[in-house]
C-alpha cells in the first residue's frame, strides 16, 4: 500500500509499504477516504524535532470505511463509515468518564495518540471505544461535509476542548489566539457555548474573515503589549477566557497578558516551549488547564450531530485539496501559509 514517510525536514514521501494487519483483539483495520495535514505536523516537518529519517509519519487525522475488525470489536462492523480521531480512549477509565479521553488514564502518553494515518489503510489500536461510526457512506454526503466530518477527527474538538477548558460561558468574552485551523474552531465553539464577544488574534486578511464568518466579532492583529492593550480596550477591560491554539511561549504570554484578574486559560497548542512557572498566574488569580482533547467524547455527545445538522462547518478551515501523492505540497502550502489547513483525498 501507499504510506506517508517522513525522510528529513522538509521532505516527506509516498512509498510502498506492507498493508497492516490485525495484531491485537480490540484492532481494526480502516481503509482511508479522508486525511489531512495537521498544524502540529508541521513542527517535525519544518524542524526535524528530532524525528528520525525515513519514519512513519506523523499524520493522525482520518476518515474511513473498516475493513478488518479483531475479536473483541462490538461497536463496528466491516463497511461502516468511520471517523479515525487521534485518540484511542477507553470510555470506562476515572479520565474517560469525566470526559478527558484525550488523556485516558489506560492508555498512556504516546499510545493513546495516533501516526500514520495518511496512508491508504491504518491499524486502529484500542478502536471498540474511539471509533466514532457515521450514518451511511462517503458517497451519501457532498465534498464539503466530509470536510467538515473530517475536522471531527482533531482540530473541531480540539478548538471545543480550549473553550471547555476554559469553562466558556455564555455572555464571556473571548480571545482566541491562533488563526489556523484549530483556533478557526476555538472561534465556532465559543460561539457554541454562547460568547458574547470572540476576539481573534491574527495578522491574516484571509483567516481573519473566515473566523468572522465563523462567529468572531473583532480582529486584533498588533502583538505582545501592543497587542493586549488593543484587546482590553476593544472589550473595556480584560478578556473572561483566552484559548491558546498555538504551542509557543509568546502565544501562552498573551494568553495571560489579555485576562482580567480571575480569567481562565484554555491551552490546546502543543507546547513548544521548556517552562513557564504557573507561579507567575499567582497575582492573578488564572485558572489555567488544558491538553489532548476529548475528540470520541465530543464528537459522540454533540459534535457530529451538530455537523451532520448544519448547525457548524468546521470543514470551511480546509481551503486547498491534494491527492496523496501530492503529500509534500500539502505540507509545504501549509507552511508557507498559502491554505489553512490541507486536505487529502486518499479514496472515492
Amino acid at each position: 500500500m501507499k504510506s506517508t514517510i517522513f525522510e528529513k525536514s522538509g521532505l516527506v514521501t509516498v512509498q510502498d509499504v506492507e498493508k497492516p494487519t490485525l495484531q491485537a483483539s480490540d484492532d481494526v483495520i480502516i481503509k482511508v477516504v479522508r486525511a489531512s495535514v495537521c498544524g502540529s505536523d508541521l513542527w517535525s516537518y519544518a524542524n526535524g524535532d528530532n524525528k528520525e529519517a525515513h519514519s512513519i509519519n506523523d499524520g493522525h487525522e482520518a476518515l474511513g470505511i473498516v475493513e478488518e475488525i479483531g475479536s473483541a470489536i462490538t461497536t463496528v462492523k466491516p463497511g461502516d463509515f468511520v471517523i479515525a480521531p487521534f485518540t484511542h480512549g477507553c470510555g470506562e477509565c476515572a479520565a474517560c468518564l469525566s470526559g478527558f479521553d484525550g488523556t485516558c488514564d489506560r492508555h498512556l502518553g504516546g499510545t493513546n495518540w495516533s501516526n500514520g494515518f495518511q496512508s491508504e489503510y491504518i491499524r486502529f489500536k484500542y478502536a471498540n471505544w474511539a471509533l466514532i461510526k457515521v450514518p451511511g457512506q462517503p458517497t451519501n454526503y457532498t465534498e464539503g461535509m466530509l470536510k467538515s466530518l473530517t475536522t471531527l477527527a482533531d482540530v473541531m474538538p480540539t478548538g471545543y476542548h480550549a473553550a471547555r477548558c476554559a469553562n466558556v460561558q455564555k455572555g464571556d468574552k473571548v480571545v482566541v489566539i491562533g488563526d489556523g485551523a484549530v483556533g478557526q474552531c476555538a472561534v465556532i465553539a465559543a460561539k457554541l457555548r454562547g460568547a458574547s464577544q470572540i476576539v481573534l488574534m491574527s495578522r491574516h486578511a484571509d483567516r481573519q474573515q473566515m473566523a468572522l464568518e465563523s462567529g468572531a466579532t473583532a480582529v486584533v492583529a498588533e502583538r505582545g503589549a501592543e497587542g493586549i492593550a488593543k484587546v482590553r480596550e476593544l472589550l473595556g477591560g480584560g478578556a473572561d477566557a483566552a484559548l491558546e491554539c498555538v504551542g509557543t511561549e509568546a502565544a501562552i504570554e498573551q494568553a495571560l497578558g489579555v485576562l482580567h484578574n480571575g480569567g481562565r486559560v484554555g491551552y490546546v497548542g502543543v507546547p513548544h516551549y521548556n517552562n513557564h512557572a504557573l507561579g507567575s498566574t499567582f497575582a492573578q488569580n488564572i485558572s489555567v488547564a488544558g491538553g489532548s482533547a476529548s475528540v470520541t467524547t465530543y464528537d459522540k455527545e454533540f459534535l457530529l450531530k451538530a455537523v451532520l445538522d448544519g448547525n457548524i462547518n468546521p470543514g470551511r478551515v480546509f481551503t486547498q485539496t491534494y491527492a496523496l501523492a501530492d503529500i509534500n505540497q500539502a505540507y509545504q502550502d501549509m507552511q508557507a501559509r498559502k491554505t489553512i489547513k490541507s486536505m487529502v483525498v486518499v479514496s472515492d
